[in-house]
């Protein structure tokens, strides 16, 4: 019938037969696409679209005629719009158009299909092409009269949008407006606008940033929410715009804002904050790099500005206390280098200079003093992390000594002439910087009078007093300068204070104290220094204390410090893993609001999977040792492997994994790169027997060890890397890390085949990568781009003989890619040669792995067949020891190779058949065991 735009359907089409008389095998194959398509017509009349679709998709797979398929795709896509499918029914439309540019059904569906998607523009094309090839048809006429008018429409709300960002504001800032959901919608279109550019720059333009300051001014939570989230979309990746953005809000509102008590109003200003700063970072390090100075100085003017600001508000009484909490994170984040790399540390010695004494007013705050700083239990240590932060962005002895005497200065005004609040405060001080950068807390502890003022406060009546006392104490104890003298002077004061004190709070701290002092032999079974029986005592109360919920989260968590200790006691671990009760509740804890207790927890977890570094000591020493009266280290019996591989059970099953995914998720300060190193560890260890790692991975271990692959120590980054190679060699990697995940794990595998790396990690991180590049090519590419294969070729010629199985084997699997296929063609290259020859190597594995690439290479880029004669002149010998070997796996890559070399080249195949190629592959072809 005559095309009709008034009829979506699919259209009968005129398919005869051509051919009279004898009918043809590709005419009975027409006729069988004919039916096809009359039974997907017929279903698509009767309402059935998926059916039709299916019917008109087998039609298509047996019809080669490019008319036949270009009604089937018209048809497909007429299908695709009743389904809703509207991008395929633009691809299918399309399909039949390049068939017949003509064609206006086609053309007619395509402008739905487009008009659907909101490409109306093109849309609007189609349809005028369909009324100039039937101007008469008033179907296509009405279309394109609708299109027409809603794309005016369109432009139309496109230039009002100037005055639908007034009407937003309007309703947001008029105070009679009592519409909560009328306000909720405005709000919602405000932050959505501002995430396109396009909309952010009419809100800037508009006069936006004015009345998003209004919003701020209203002090009503909602309001100011919108107007933080608003302003970062405005300010993401928008140098110029932040800039003018911070000249008209200005820093001290910013500041203000960042410090108000409703606490998602400070973590939004927080966002905000962070956000401006990245974008003027930006401006500093790559659009302004050698352009003139005025601008540079510029874009660091406004960086100190906002970071003044930050440091006044340490300090501030009226700040709330996690608008203080979220400060300093943000100094933590913005201020020190990213890497020693970058050698421009001025920032850091800035804030040092302007602001350190204000840092240590939030570290040295002692809770429930008269005139203290409102603080939250993870302040003073976020204010150790920030001092440990700056001490190590310093590079010479000179800015070291100069923060020194900032620290003494600080902590000497207040132990010097200000009674006893100033002592606790000083005292208070030296707890803040042991716990940061400990040399410099080493050297205000050596100050005259702290030490006495330290033990003779242990001592007092005041549980707030003795509590900041003994803090400190256990602080000093575990740093070696000052752990000889306590030793002798605090163990019998701590012991004192531990039997007789009624307070909870000050015994359990006294303990942890007690607990430092007898670990000092750390895993050495021979250097305990209590007597037999009161570790475990020790270990039994701090369990106890762990367990009791009517204790206050932050002195429990001084009973998780004790174990950390303890535990290097194989009789500890042992009874800590049996008590399930205890396990639970330590990591109830490292999932609550008290960051804190992050390294005490991952060490604890440390010494019960024995994670932590030991190395086997020399025998020849050891003999030398023992001649000399030497003491010589002992290891515990419990500390065996196979009491460790029970313990990593017990842990497993207490639920370990979803504690540590928590403390990874977390932002906070605490959680440093020693404290990521040690959760690294941890999970290593959890992922050493392969039925284990299912599990792991299924309450998110797997997930939460790529960001521990990719930051933090160089140690802790290669433990997480090998623990995801062990995951990707035994687990399916698609499911382990479904989506975009799997692509996150290349580089971190790839970084276990840099030389610096053991034996055992470069082979477990190449047994990974064969696996990931066997899945796709888009993951091959991805391995490619982070510049694996340089590296895998040279594990190809290593002596172990593992090592260099593992590397074929990958490389195997990247041949798949063209690029890696070309590679093998590169001039003066050996990379063939070396295939070849080890497909003749006596290691079965080897040479199955070597031919394997070889019938590979030569099946999907045959140029190869004809360089293989010319890399070596064994070549027709290891093809025929292939052929002839016992093995029927490389039997079968001998034969695949030679079939591939016999269709490439003519000359290739006169070789192959004058050698004895032809009796063998006879013998071969009778061979009814071996099909």
């Amino acid at each position: 019938g005559a095309p009709c735009a008034g009829i979506p359907g699919p259209s009968p089409g005129s398919g005869r037969c051509g051919a009279r008389g004898r009918v043809t095998a590709g005419s009975r194959r027409q006729v069988t696409a004919e039916q096809l398509r009359a039974r997907g017509n017929a279903l698509f009349q009767a309402g059935d679209h998926g059916a039709a679709l299916a019917a008109y998709t087998e039609a298509l797979s047996l019809s080669d005629a490019v008319p036949e398929r270009a009604v089937l795709h018209r048809n497909r896509a007429a299908c695709y719009l009743k389904l809703e499918d509207y991008a395929k029914a633009e691809a299918d439309a399309t399909k039949a158009i390049e068939a017949d540019g003509r064609d206006v059904k086609a053309l007619f569906r395509r402008s739905q299909a487009l008009q659907q998607l909101g490409r109306l523009d093109q849309a609007i094309g189609d349809l005028q092409r369909c009324v100039s090839l039937e101007p008469r048809n008033k179907a296509f006429q009405e279309a394109l009269r609708a299109l027409g008018s809603s794309m005016h429409e369109k432009m139309k709300t496109m230039s009002c949008t100037d005055s639908k960002v007034e009407q937003m504001f309007q309703i947001l800032l008029d105070p009679e407006e009592e519409d909560a959901d009328k306000k909720q919608k405005a709000v919602q279109n405000l932050i959505v606008l501002a995430r396109e550019e396009a909309g952010a720059e009419k809100i800037f333009q508009s006069d936006g940033v004015r009345l998003l300051t209004q919003l701020l001014d209203t002090a009503k939570a909602d309001l100011m929410l919108a107007a933080l989230r608003t302003l970062v979309g405005l300010c993401s990746g928008h140098r110029s715009r932040t800039l003018a953005i911070l000249a008209e809000v200005g820093a001290p509102r910013l500041s203000a804002v960042l410090g108000v008590e409703h606490e998602q109003v400070s973590l939004a200003a927080c966002n905000l904050l962070h956000v401006m700063f990245d974008s003027l970072k930006e401006g500093l390090q790559k659009d302004f790099r050698g352009k003139e100075d005025a601008v540079v100085l510029d874009s660091s003017r406004d960086l100190k500005l906002l970071i003044k600001h930050l440091l006044e508000l340490l300090a501030l009484e009226g700040a709330s206390a996690h608008g203080r909490d979220n400060a300093l994170n943000l100094l933590i984040k913005v201020v020190p280098r990213k890497s020693p790399k970058e050698t421009n540390n001025s920032m850091s010695l800035w804030v040092i200079d302007q602001g350190l004494k204000k840092i240590l007013e939030v570290g040295s705050t002692v809770c429930g003093s008269p005139g203290s700083l409102p603080v939250t239990e993870n302040s003073r240590m976020s204010a150790s992390v920030l001092l440990s932060k700056l001490y190590e962005d310093l590079k010479c002895d000179a800015e070291r000594e100069n923060f020194h005497h900032l620290c003494e200065d600080y902590v000497r005004g207040w132990f010097e002439g200000h009674e006893l609040p100033g002592k606790l405060r000083a005292i208070q001080t030296v707890s803040c910087l042991l716990q940061g950068p400990s040399d410099a807390g080493n050297r205000v502890l050596e100050l005259e009078g702290i030490m006495d003022s330290v033990l003779s406060l242990c001592a007092s009546v005041c549980e707030a007093h003795q509590l900041v006392a003994v803090e400190a104490l256990i602080h000093a104890a575990d740093k070696a300068k000052r752990a000889s003298f306590i030793t002798a002077n605090g163990v019998s004061l701590l012991k004192e204070i531990y039997k007789h004190s009624e307070r909870d709070s000050i015994r359990i701290r006294a303990l942890v104290g007690l607990c430092k002092l007898g670990s000092a032999g750390g895993t050495d079974f021979s250097m305990k220094q209590f007597a037999e029986g009161s570790t475990m005592k020790l270990a039994k109360q701090c369990r106890k204390w762990l367990c009791n919920e009517a204790i206050d989260t932050g002195t429990r968590r001084w009973a998780v410090e004790g174990l950390a200790y303890l535990t290097f006691d194989a009789d500890v671990k042992e009874e800590f893993v049996e008590d399930k009760a205890a396990m639970q509740a330590m990591f109830h804890l490292a999932k609550s609001e008290d960051r804190s207790v992050l390294y005490a927890v991952a060490s604890t977890l440390v010494n019960c999977t024995n994670s932590y570094d030991h190395e086997e000591p020399d025998p020849q020493m050891l003999e030398l040792a023992k001649y000399a009266k030497q003491h010589i280290p002992e290891q515990h019996p419990k500390d065996k492997p196979e009491f460790v591989k029970r313990r990593v059970r017990k842990l497993l099953m207490a639920g370990v994994v979803s504690a540590l995914a928590c403390m990874v998720k977390s932002e906070n300060p605490a959680l440093t790169n020693s404290c990521r190193e040690l959760i690294s560890r941890v999970f290593l260890a959890l992922v050493e027997e392969a039925e284990d790692r299912g599990g792991v991975v299924a309450q998110g271990g797997g997930k939460a060890l790529i960001p521990l692959s990719l930051e933090g120590t160089e140690v802790g980054q290669t433990k997480a890397a090998q623990a995801l190679a062990k995951i990707t060699i035994t687990s399916n990697p698609e499911m382990a890390f479904p989506g975009e995940r799997i692509y996150e794990v290349v580089r971190p595998l790839v970084s276990l085949l840099h030389l610096q790396r053991t034996g055992l990690e470069n082979f477990e991180g190449l047994m990974a990568l064969t696996n990931l590049a066997g899945i796709s090519e888009r993951l091959r590419q991805k391995i490619l781009k982070e510049r694996a294969v340089p590296m895998i070729e040279g594990y190809m010629f290593e002596e172990h003989e593992l090592i260099r199985l593992a590397a074929t084997e990958c490389m195997c699997n990247m041949a798949m890619s063209k690029e890696v296929q070309e590679l093998f063609l590169a001039e003066g290259s050996d990379r063939l040669k070396l295939m070849v020859l080890y497909s003749g190597e006596e290691d079965e594995k080897l040479r199955r792995a070597a031919s394997g690439t070889l019938a590979m290479l030569t099946a999907l880029h045959p140029p190869i067949c004809k360089r293989i004669p010319e890399v070596t002149v064994h070549w027709l010998e290891i093809l025929q020891a292939l052929l002839l070997s016992p093995s029927a796996e490389l039997q079968h890559r001998g034969a695949v190779v030679v079939m591939n070399m016999m269709a490439a080249a003519r000359e290739v195949a006169e070789q192959l058949i004058a050698s004895e190629m032809l009796e063998i592959l006879s013998v071969l072809a009778k061979d009814k065991d071996k099909p």
